[in-house]
């Protein structure tokens, strides 16, 4: 009996050393050994999917001074993970905008960094103001604005109007807040954002679009540079939980 109590207690000590020789990244990681974390895609899907709504078109406006090609690509390539279909990029300055090639390079850089193999389901479309150029086949597409683009749209959906009075197809009793907000969609395309993430100190969102962001909801955030996906997250969270009256 005494033999057979202290062989019991022999097995009892080294048996979680024997498993740990047989199976050390298991028993380290505390998890099957083969088995793969999950990237940022999946984890995106899964956040986007527990969110009560998700935005279909988001701003990420910089008030800033020194733009981060780096952290602005991260927020847009987080924004296609969690299934946003819009994003507009806009700084004040313009500066993204004229550089907007080396945006680009920096968001396809950031898609095989934060995405890895599923980095293919993930593709965008790059459409500049004048036409779009189709860079990758679409699943989200990314516009980068200036402070000039707003205004050019009002300007051009005003000349419609005026032409289709002259040829008597409308008379200029009929312009009212649906009428210009039709006009304005048919010539930018892109619906209007319901949701702007604005980083910097400014209290303001400088130009972007002041037409069509009349209902959104508009989310500050101290800085773009160094923003963790957790941030974005939070920030995605507080307007899925949100009341909007569509200023009633």
């Amino acid at each position: 009996a005494w033999l057979r109590r202290r062989a019991a207690a022999s097995c009892a000590l080294l048996g979680p050393a024997a498993r740990a020789l047989a199976f050390p990244g298991a028993v380290r990681a505390g998890r099957r050994p083969g088995r793969r974390r999950p990237g940022l895609g999946a984890r995106g899907r899964a956040d986007g999917r527990a969110l009560q709504k998700l935005p279909l078109h988001v701003g990420l406006v910089v008030t800033e001074e020194e733009p981060s090609y780096a952290d602005m690509a991260s927020l847009v390539v987080w924004c296609m993970a969690v299934g946003i279909s819009y994003v507009s990029v806009y700084d004040h300055n313009g500066i993204f905008k004229r550089n907007n090639s080396r945006l680009m390079d920096e968001i396809l850089k950031q898609e095989q960094e934060l995405l890895g193999l599923d980095c293919s389901k993930y593709t965008v479309e790059f459409a500049n103001q004048d036409k779009a150029d189709q860079v990758l086949n679409c699943q989200s597409t990314l516009k980068v604005l200036s402070p000039e683009d707003g205004k050019a749209d009002i300007i051009k959906a005003a000349q419609n109007f005026c032409q289709m009075v002259a040829q008597q197809q409308r008379t200029y009793t009929d312009l009212d807040v649906n009428v210009l907000d039709n006009l304005l969609s048919s010539t930018s395309g892109f619906p209007d954002p319901d949701l702007v993430l604005k980083f910097g100190p400014v209290d303001s969102t400088l130009g972007f679009l002041p037409w069509h962001i009349r209902l959104t909801e508009i989310i500050s955030l101290p800085s773009h540079q160094n923003i963790s996906y957790e941030d974005f997250f939070s920030a995605l969270h507080r307007y899925a939980t949100c009341e909007q009256r569509w200023g009633k």
